[in-house]
């Protein structure tokens, strides 16, 4: 995938062996951890970061939900499930970056 935000390839360029130890574990844990299929796992991830207010990872999950499959209504789904939870203003913020996305 195509780096969505320019900080990031600054960041790679700048740091080429933490990036590759960082890169290193997000495989490790994303596809050896546990019998999630990968669908749900950026889906979950979604929820993650709209909950925790990082947009820049929000807007690299909704890419690799899509990419994985998701639908516009699964993410969506993932993203009213914050509601609840950590509130109104924080699916505003995150639905904002999804609408942004289109």
């Amino acid at each position: 995938m195509k780096d969505l935000h320019k900080i990031y390839a600054v960041f790679k360029k700048d740091f080429p062996g933490i990036n590759a130890a960082h890169e290193a574990l997000g495989e490790k844990i994303h596809k050896e951890s546990g019998p999630l299929p990968d669908k749900l796992r950026w889906l979950i991830k979604i929820a993650i970061s709209g909950a925790s207010r990082h947009h820049t990872a929000l807007e690299t999950h909704i890419k690799k939900a899509r990419e994985a499959g998701a639908t516009d209504a699964e993410i969506k789904h993932a993203l009213l499930l914050l509601i609840q939870t950590v509130g109104f203003p924080a699916f505003m913020e995150a639905y904002l970056v999804f609408k942004s996305l289109r």
